[in-house]
């Protein structure tokens, strides 16, 4: 460590009880960490058998599925950090697991410093994906600093982020439990396949009589692709939704950056409030948007597919491309001899099914239930969303400044 450094490396904020105990020292990871060789095999991501143990594959965003192959289960000297040598993702292993491919690398920590504690600090000075293909080499040469080790500050502020990461562990799993509950309500909130009622209803409808369907352009007007332009830096008041905007998981409309359709602009390609769009082409086929006063003024791309329902709720339509109906229409349709894609007259066929009632009650009371569920899962989205905020600013704080910090 420079000379210079050595009065930088004390945290903001510290236990109390480590407040007299100096600076922090300063090495690479290269220095801290040991890599581990795997047992015997490494297990194909095709490998999938029910069994005890967690494959992990940094091409499958880290799990792949599960083995009850003992020969390639790695039990010893957990927790391991495990890292993705072209995803970068970093995960802390506390359960037995089995390795499903190259690019994985197993690491351990040396006597210096707490593996945890580690784990931690390069999660909040991380290695970048777009470093494609030097990762682990860039890995290394990252600086890490600590305190001593035999003080048990490193394993305070270890097990401080450890507890936190378990509180947003276990909201992010009410969360996937609220998402989950959603879909299964609306497989039974519509019709299924062949059938002409719900498998859930509502009280007051249950001697309503059956369900009709009808054609989406049945109920539709202003069916119409978007316009071909470019998008530019956000001008302050009209927004581009293109394909690559709308979440995939929440179908919200989520712009990184925020951007603007370059040259003039038509009024025919703005979205109203309560329109549909779907997305025509590639991976994203089938994708749905509803748009919603608060996204205010928007415009949407060429590759998008513009609705505007009339004779139905939006939302109780939009909710029938979240079904697992929908979705094999999706695939059965997009079938095509090079990239999947659905056109607007493919689109127009597609059936949507209607309760009986000409006022639409029925519609309503779905739609007010689901909005609901929505609001719910949004609140929590924001619960996790704050937590994370607090532990990244905590971790700022718990830290020193490693700026200028050399080794």
């Amino acid at each position: 460590m420079s000379s210079t450094d050595e009065n930088k490396l004390v945290p903001k904020l510290r236990f109390p009880e480590f407040n007299n105990d100096g600076g922090w020292n300063a090495d690479k990871v290269g220095n801290l960490i040991l890599t581990i060789t795997p047992p015997k095999k490494l297990l194909s991501s095709n490998y999938l058998p029910n069994g005890d143990y967690p494959i992990i594959d940094q091409s499958k965003s880290f799990y792949c599925g599960w083995t009850n192959d003992k020969d390639a289960i790695i039990t010893n000297d957990l927790p391991l950090i495990v890292f993705g040598d072209h995803t970068c993702i970093l995960k802390l292993a506390y359960e037995p697991f089995a390795q499903g491919a190259d690019g994985i690398k197993i690491l351990k920590s040396n006597e210096l410093i707490d593996r945890i504690f580690i784990y931690h600090f390069i999660i909040y000075n991380p290695v970048k994906q777009e470093e494609y293909k030097r990762h682990f080499s860039i890995l290394k040469e990252k600086i890490v600093l600590f305190p001593n080790i035999k003080t048990g500050e490193q394993q305070k502020i270890a097990s401080f982020l450890s507890s936190l990461d378990k509180l947003i562990n276990g909201e992010s799993q009410k969360l996937e439990e609220l998402k989950a509950h959603k879909k299964g309500l609306m497989q039974n909130l519509f019709p299924q396949e062949d059938e002409k009622v719900p498998r859930i209803r509502f009280k007051e409808f249950k001697k309503s009589g059956e369900w009709g369907e009808k054609k989406l352009e049945e109920i539709s007007e202003n069916v119409m692709y978007g316009m071909n332009s470019a998008a530019v830096e956000f001008d302050g008041e009209n927004k581009y939704i293109r394909i690559t905007d709308i979440d995939e998981d929440t179908r919200s409309f989520t712009p990184n950056p925020l951007t603007s359709p370059e040259g003039p602009l038509e009024e025919r390609y703005s979205v109203n409030v309560g329109d549909l769009l779907f997305a025509r082409t590639g991976a994203s086929v089938g994708k749905s948007y509803l748009h919603r006063k608060e996204n205010g003024k928007i415009y949407f791309a060429g590759f998008l597919i513009r609705f505007t329902i009339k004779d139905a709720i939006p939302y109780f339509v939009y909710a029938q491309t979240l079904t697992n109906h929908y979705q094999k229409w999706i695939l059965a349709t997009s079938v095509r001899s090079g990239q999947p894609g659905i056109n607007a007259e493919e689109y127009k066929s597609y059936p949507i099914f209607l309760p009986p009632d000409k006022e639409r009650k029925e519609q309503q009371k779905i739609s007010d239930c689901l909005l609901s569920l929505d609001d719910i899962i949004k609140a929590q989205s924001q619960k996790i969303e704050t937590l994370k905020e607090h532990k990244k600013s905590l971790m700022q704080n718990l830290f020193p400044n490693f700026n200028g910090v050399s080794v």
